[in-house]
């Protein structure tokens, strides 16, 4: 399927259609970051990062539901590797969930008892199995941990038991599918939970600490979308200068990819991330999005009123875009 005819399907989508899920299953976009051992397509940091950015690029609730999906299908690393074999034996595995602690997991010797609710599980409808994290209990009190502090797991369950609360009301990303899920009293195998920074692969991707993954992936879409509506700005304002506007983009992606190709050389040399780099790199991140964010709402301005028309496909851009923008990760919190 062309880049152009899944963005046409896309446009006003209020979810992603059928076929255009198929396609997404096919190309395998959704186990960029699975090993090659299970099947998935193994991409180095790099490259799955351009691929994030040219999927945010066609369409913003596109490049966010694989990037956070494929995320998810991240945690392939943290399962045993025969769990893993079995949950991603065909192409059509799909994880994905919230980073939130909504609920409580009490111990059954090998089981846990699972009850709870967590929010913002991008990609809902179309997920295999869905990823939690949960405060452990015995006899019904928290579990502490070696610091006193309520010990937290990763669990995975099946689609087939989890409710999902279809409570999406942002006024961008709309096909993104990101709604609210509850489970009640579900028994999950031990097996099937996880430790994210605890991995049974051994790869340079494994050791990538999870604030930079995590970074870097989200400010490709920034970027993707950022292009995506200068290009449409240009169809509605042609006598408008946006080389500055588009050569400074090109430049800081250019600079996201050095990122990328650093931390993975110095992993491969053995080499721990600095904190420092890690603040370094957030701060880019931080700072690129909302400069990004600014720049957008100077040309918009300079739009007219055409640019609000909701059958325009700029208009949908910028909701996606500044509807991503109030993700936790880079939203500047002023007291």
């Amino acid at each position: 399927m062309h880049s152009s005819t899944i963005q046409q399907k896309l446009f006003g989508a209020k979810q992603i259609p059928a076929d255009v899920i198929h396609h997404i299953y096919k190309e395998r976009w959704l186990q960029i970051w699975v090993p090659k051992m299970y099947g998935g397509l193994g991409l180095n940091f790099t490259n799955g990062l351009k691929l994030l950015k040219s999927l945010a690029f066609i369409d913003g609730s596109l490049g966010w539901m694989v990037t956070l999906c494929a995320g998810a299908n991240y945690f392939s690393r943290n399962l045993k590797p025969e769990i893993a074999q079995e949950l991603f034996k065909d192409n059509f595995t799909c994880f994905g969930g919230s980073g939130a602690i909504g609920g409580t997991a009490e111990k059954l010797n090998d089981f846990y008892l699972i009850n709870g609710r967590w929010t913002f599980a991008t990609g809902a409808p179309h997920l295999s199995h869905f990823t939690l994290n949960a405060v452990i209990t015995e006899n019904n009190q928290p579990v502490l941990d070696e610091n006193g502090k309520e010990l937290i797991r990763s669990f995975i369950v099946p689609k087939d038991q989890v409710e999902i609360i279809a409570d999406w009301n942002a006024m961008g990303m709309q096909a993104t599918g990101t709604f609210s899920f509850t489970v009640d009293a579900i028994v999950v195998d031990a097996n099937h939970s996880f430790i994210y920074n605890e991995f049974y692969t051994d790869a340079v991707l494994d050791r990538i600490p999870f604030r930079i993954f995590a970074d870097l992936t989200l400010l490709v879409n920034y970027l993707g979308m950022a292009e995506h509506f200068i290009d449409e700005a240009a169809k509605i304002r042609p006598q408008l200068d946006l080389s500055t506007f588009r050569n400074n983009l090109s430049k800081q992606e250019n600079q996201t990819y050095l990122f990328a190709d650093k931390i993975e050389t110095l992993l491969k040399d053995q080499q721990e991330i600095a904190v420092e780099v890690q603040t370094e790199i957030h701060q880019f991140a931080e700072t690129l999005v909302a400069t990004l964010s600014h720049k957008i709402l100077d040309l918009y301005f300079q739009l007219g009123i055409k640019a609000s028309h909701t059958n325009e496909p700029i208009q949908q851009i910028f909701c996606d875009y500044f509807t991503a923008t109030q993700h936790a990760n880079f939203r500047r919190v002023y007291s």
